[in-house]
């Protein structure tokens, strides 16, 4: 048996410098792909049974769509304890657990404490949306056209899961994929760093923030970094150095898929440029703001996760949504929001209602205008509080669309837009590999909504 493991293994590394461009990374970095891959499948594939609930066959499928070389993975589910280990014959073993309320996390270091960790219980209602679950608002032409785009999207192979309509704060149509529905918890991927910016914006409204504040953290007291505020951070204008290309090795991945800290990891980035003055998109800034909510809030698990379901899921009757956390209980704010397609949608309609929901307002309308704002930069100012604009350097950035609208998007062409002008949402969820073509489909969409 031994003498089979090593020939499976000088085969598998055969394999991967014989095709270094199928699977995506060089032959020098086959140690980092490895430990990449076996972190990514046992992650991704936990959260995608345990928390959507997909089924084995397709939870592999969907991690086999970044690269050829997942395909190899070997993945074991334990459906008591419900843990997913993966490893790459044999090497690298990963495991990764999910928890009541927690959703699911890499077991990396000590994780004693996220076993202690209770969140509140948000149960669904029959009363109308967006209170509860209950729609009777759907628009028969818009139904028909958005059922349309969702069939001829999958034709297209562009893996539409999840489509939704928002006009004047009622859902006038949504469809969704054989398989989905509406309580199905889709990834949103770095939609999930709107979502962060927005935590911020609900502290500011309980206790007023400083946003230009600095020294934000001890490790950044002795350098230059002690000059960054929160809205550099907010903006992806920090001058700090991440290195964000997802290909193993880079900080991006060592982050999500091999580390226990997400925002540890972040936080050693060095400062490169002057803050304010560049652009540059940032997964680890979203998780360092992340970190400095952590110790905003007294820097336990409970405390962000009673924060996240008590002064956002719960008033917004988020009752399909779990935002995960690291192994150190830090909410992993770059990446792991999973929500259904109504929820997405009622973050959406708290933005179109600057801020109001339900006679409170949850987050103040002036951090919101702040936050749809273009930002300072040098190189592209389409970019507000961790969110996509359409407008505010050279060229619109969706051409098709109006100029005030803009977006959380993440990964697989997740899309929440928000056109403030039309007083509309577009909630977009699915798995596509490659470019989704969100301009021309949106506008199609909004044609139908005159």
């Amino acid at each position: 048996m031994k003498k089979i493991a090593i020939i499976l293994s000088i085969l598998l590394i055969a394999i991967l410098i014989a095709v270094p461009k199928l699977v995506g990374f060089q032959a020098w970095n086959i140690p980092a792909a490895v430990d990449m891959a076996t972190g990514m499948g046992a992650k991704l594939a936990c959260s995608s049974r345990y928390v959507t609930g997909l089924s084995e066959q397709q939870a592999k499928a969907d991690i086999v769509s970044y690269s050829a070389a997942a395909s190899l993975l070997d993945l074991t589910y334990d459906n008591q304890s419900k843990t997913v280990t993966a490893t790459l014959k044999g090497m690298a073993e990963k495991q990764a657990k999910f928890r009541d309320g927690l959703g699911c996390s890499l077991e990396l270091g000590d994780t004693t404490a996220l076993d202690q960790v209770r969140v509140q219980e948000i149960s669904a209602s029959d009363d109308a949306w967006p209170v509860g679950e209950t729609v009777t608002t759907i628009k028969p032409a818009l139904q028909t056209a958005l059922q349309n785009q969702l069939k001829d999207d999958n034709e297209q192979g562009l893996n539409t899961r999840a489509l939704l309509l928002v006009k004047n704060g009622k859902i006038v149509a949504e469809s969704y994929a054989e398989g989905f529905s509406s309580e199905s918890k889709l990834l949103g991927w770095s939609m999930g760093k709107s979502v962060t910016a927005m935590m911020l914006g609900r502290l500011d409204a309980i206790k007023v923030v400083d946003f230009k504040q600095t020294a934000l953290f001890d490790q950044w007291k002795h350098d230059d970094r002690k000059n960054l505020n929160l809205i550099h951070l907010l903006q992806m204008s920090s001058g700090l150095d991440f290195d964000e290309p997802y290909v193993p090795g880079s900080d991006s991945t060592k982050m999500l898929f091999t580390v226990p800290s997400a925002s540890d990891l972040a936080l050693k980035s060095e400062l490169t440029r002057k803050p304010s003055t560049h652009f540059y998109y940032s997964s680890g800034t979203t998780n360092i703001l992340a970190r400095w909510l952590y110790q905003e809030l007294g820097s336990t698990p409970q405390a962000m996760f009673d924060f996240t379901y008590q002064e956002l899921f719960a008033p917004l009757y988020m009752a399909h949504s779990t935002f995960e956390g690291d192994s150190t209980g830090v909410l992993v704010g770059s990446s792991y929001l999973y929500a259904s397609a109504r929820d997405w949608a009622r973050m959406a309609q708290l933005l179109l209602n600057n801020g109001e929901w339900e006679g409170q307002q949850l987050i103040s309308s002036d951090w919101i205008a702040q936050a749809s704002a273009p930002n300072n930069s040098d190189n592209d100012k389409r970019y507000g509080y961790q969110f996509w604009l359409n407008a505010g350097h050279d060229d619109l950035r969706w051409p098709n669309l109006p100029a005030d609208a803009y977006a959380m998007q993440g990964n697989r062409s997740q899309r929440v837009m928000m056109i403030p002008s039309e007083n509309t949402a577009i909630i977009r969820l699915g798995w596509t590999t490659g470019q989704y073509p969100m301009n021309e489909k949106f506008s199609e969409l909004i044609q139908v909504l005159k």
